[in-house]
């Protein structure tokens, strides 16, 4: 059996409690902008994707485009939220912390976004020099190319890798990509992981989980 040579890392919901935030906000401007929309909408619908697959998804049942500005005005309250209100998600240090394998972070997020939320949460420095975004490649999650972006520029074959990933949409990616998949039921039912290849509800479950994988 062929070990895993790498761990990547979603970012928001996985690494960071940025979800709650970022949902929040993204609700109130689509509702802004015509298309009505509540907070349990935002996560069950784009929760993991890009303000790109937000487009994708909206524009043509609103039968227009969304406003220009809307990534701009997203981005700058969910900045101003984050830099007061972030946290890191319970126990990621310390997951981090057992891992023993080189890790990355592979997020559908801006990399002005990453960055400024690993810093807030004093993360940075563990994935420093190794970060990737839906931004560096054509098609975001769904699809699975930011994972194999992520694994080509890691030096690392995709059968090697394992993905830590708290959305559907981030788990069809993984799975996309030949990957496995832990899904982290953090916000998400676990019912809505079920794609994954473990299902766990605290990170201190992950490193046992790893390895299980890794010895299967």
């Amino acid at each position: 059996m062929e070990r895993f040579h790498l761990v990547i890392w979603d970012n928001d919901g996985v690494l960071v409690d940025s979800e709650p935030i970022a949902n929040r906000i993204l609700a109130e401007l689509l509702t802004e902008s015509g298309w009505p929309t509540t907070y349990e909408d935002s996560l069950r619908e784009y929760m993991g994707g890009s303000m790109k697959l937000v487009r994708e998804v909206v524009e043509p049942k609103l039968g227009r485009p969304l406003p220009a500005d809307l990534e701009d005005r997203y981005h700058e309250q969910l900045f101003l939220r984050m830099r007061t209100e972030l946290l890191a998600v319970e126990g990621v240090r310390e997951a981090l912390d057992e891992l023993d394998l080189p890790v990355c972070v592979a997020s559908s997020g801006a990399h002005a976004r990453i960055e400024l939320a690993l810093k807030k949460t004093g993360l940075y420095e563990k994935f420093a020099g190794h970060i990737f975004s839906a931004d560096d490649v054509e098609r975001g999650k769904p699809n699975p190319d930011l994972f194999l972006h992520a694994a080509r520029e890691m030096g690392v074959a995709p059968e090697h890798c394992v993905v830590v990933e708290d959305s559907p949409l981030g788990v069809t990616a993984a799975r996309a990509a030949g990957m496995k998949v832990i899904g982290y039921a953090g916000m998400t039912p676990a019912e809505r992981l079920k794609d994954a290849d473990v299902v766990i509800t605290a990170m201190s479950q992950l490193t046992q989980q790893i390895r299980r994988l890794d010895a299967s």
